[in-house]
């Protein structure tokens, strides 16, 4: 398997008032071209500041420290903030948790992904704008002229993340980052969304970082998974040898706390979806 990106020895400090967080500590993994890792954990655990790290994006006081950090076997680390902002964007792209906040309120839909392609492909707005329209019919937003002149608190939360996987995939990039994309999002949905984004896979040959807390996810879009406890990697591996016998007893309590759906309970769902089941 080729390697896409990798990054070692990854260490993020967060300066506090009278200390220091060591937030992350020794991350190491690495992401094969059309594959997919999931970087699991409970909240806390540092999977969103290890994705920010790489995108360059660590808040106010946070600092980052790597041994190496590489992608298409060319050095990151070193990139300027003007390198970075090439970067983004073009190769790199990212879906972030909550699309209502990470979308400009002042700016239609169209608009804003117009913008990345003329910032990173071509100062042509027709291609932009032709670009834009197909995306969100590939990614199954409906009536997407229509989306296009919308704000996005016009928008539903599932066609909002829908908008904002166009917007991610408008410079086709190579590495996308999924940050827990599916969290506010109702079950139906969630599905929606994974298999979309699988099919962008096939489609865009894109490697993707996907973070969660769910390890039911995780077994719907994962070929490796790295499970983060503290700010360290604990355990990585293929998604099946991890979930069927995990070696460290964080991730076997990971496992054990997915909810497990009772017989009567999946009686009701099934009769609920044939609107057959009556209260009491």
């Amino acid at each position: 398997m080729e390697t896409l990106f990798d990054i070692s020895g990854l260490e993020i400090d967060i300066s506090m008032k009278t200390s220091v967080l060591h937030a992350v500590r020794g991350v190491s993994f690495s992401i094969g071209k059309a594959q997919t890792l999931c970087l699991v954990g409970e909240s806390g655990s540092g999977k969103s500041l290890t994705a920010l790290s790489i995108l360059g994006l660590l808040p106010q006081g946070a600092t980052r420290r790597v041994e190496r950090m590489t992608f298409r076997g060319e050095d990151m680390a070193g990139l300027s903030e003007r390198g970075m902002q090439d970067l983004r964007g073009r190769s790199i792209s990212v879906i972030f948790q909550d699309p209502m906040m990470a979308f400009n309120p002042t700016m239609t839909i169209g608009r804003q992904l117009e913008e990345v392609y003329l910032r990173h492909i071509a100062r042509d707005r027709k291609a932009a704008t032709a670009k834009a329209l197909d995306l969100l019919e590939r990614v199954g937003v409906t009536q997407p002229a229509t989306r296009m002149r919308q704000y996005p608190h016009q928008l539903s939360g599932g066609l909002r993340q829908r908008a904002m996987i166009a917007m991610a995939l408008m410079c086709e990039p190579d590495l996308l980052i999924a940050d827990e994309p599916t969290t506010a999002l109702d079950v139906t949905m969630q599905a929606q969304v994974l298999t979309l984004l699988r099919s962008i896979q096939v489609s865009f040959g894109i490697s993707i970082l996907f973070i969660t807390h769910d390890l039911g996810v995780v077994a719907a879009i994962a070929d490796t998974v790295a499970v983060m406890k503290a700010g360290q990697i604990i355990e990585v591996g293929d998604v099946r040898q991890v979930l069927r016998s995990p070696r460290e007893a964080y991730t076997k309590a990971l496992i054990d706390a997915v909810p497990k759906v009772t017989p009567l309970l999946a009686q009701k769902a099934a009769a609920l979806a044939v609107g057959e089941y009556v209260h009491g």
